[in-house]
């Protein structure tokens, strides 16, 4: 897994940045019920981020991701992957993420993620108006999907992926993302760490070659010794790095 269970974003919190937050339930266009945290700004700018999670799913790290996010005016909806398998909503520490991410395909996250868009975008019964750029944001697993959240024809503002494989295969059918770069639509940013052994240099210079033949505008940023999964408030070490990664991040959405 991506980050241990007591880790939390590595964002100072902003009191009263947030209108509200809470859990809610999403339906795909297959019926699949899918959990998700909804954060809302007190003041938002018209930018909204579909987080998606490492393999634990929608776990509290991301729940309060989604919080700090709303407390820079962004609104933010963190999605859960585990509708069609798992039988309740808990993502603890007992949670045994493993044989649920074997069972999980790139049509269910597809259409998982297409439902989360769709919720931002949908009108909202007190009047407030519907995010103008949506964005998503995803972590490890949630990485990958990100990037390929680019070909779903969303009409995505753009992608962001912390450390995401690029290349190669992985624990489902999801493709590589290098090998449908031909059919990304919007930016890609790509945040990785020097120091990870998953995803190597020739990796990633693989994938901007092909962003760059392809005419996709992106940045791909390596922080020299991170590791995977740097972004932690745990990781001391790598603060530098993670509030380097939070302002690139914050920067792309206001773009």
């Amino acid at each position: 897994m991506c980050f241990d269970h007591d880790s939390h974003p590595p964002i100072p919190e902003i009191a009263g940045g947030a209108l509200d937050g809470r859990r809610e339930t999403l339906t795909a266009s297959d019926g699949t019920r899918i959990l998700a945290f909804h954060s809302r700004a007190a003041t938002p700018d018209g930018a909204a981020v579909v987080i998606l999670p490492d393999v634990r799913g929608l776990h509290p790290y991301y729940e309060e991701l989604a919080l700090r996010f709303a407390e820079h005016g962004i609104d933010a909806l963190a999605i859960d992957w585990f509708g069609r398998t798992a039988a309740d909503d808990d993502r603890g520490e007992a949670f045994d993420y493993a044989p649920h991410v074997a069972q999980t395909t790139w049509g269910g996250i597809s259409t998982d993620i297409a439902a989360a868009v769709a919720a931002l975008r949908a009108p909202d019964p007190g009047g407030r108006a519907a995010p103008r750029r949506i964005v998503t944001l995803g972590f490890c697993m949630g990485g990958r999907m990100a990037f390929l959240s680019a070909t779903l024809g969303l009409g995505l503002a753009g992608v962001v992926g912390f450390y995401g494989t690029l290349v190669g295969p992985w624990r489902n059918d999801s493709p590589a993302p290098v090998d449908l770069v031909g059919s990304m639509d919007g930016p890609v940013l790509g945040l990785f760490g020097g120091a990870d052994s998953a995803i190597t240099p020739e990796a990633i210079a693989t994938c901007e070659a092909a962003l760059t033949e392809h005419g996709i505008d992106h940045r791909l940023v390596t922080y020299p010794g991170a590791p995977h999964s740097f972004f932690d408030r745990k990781a001391a070490d790598y603060a530098e790095a993670s509030a380097a990664a939070w302002s690139e991040t914050l920067a792309f959405l206001d773009a």
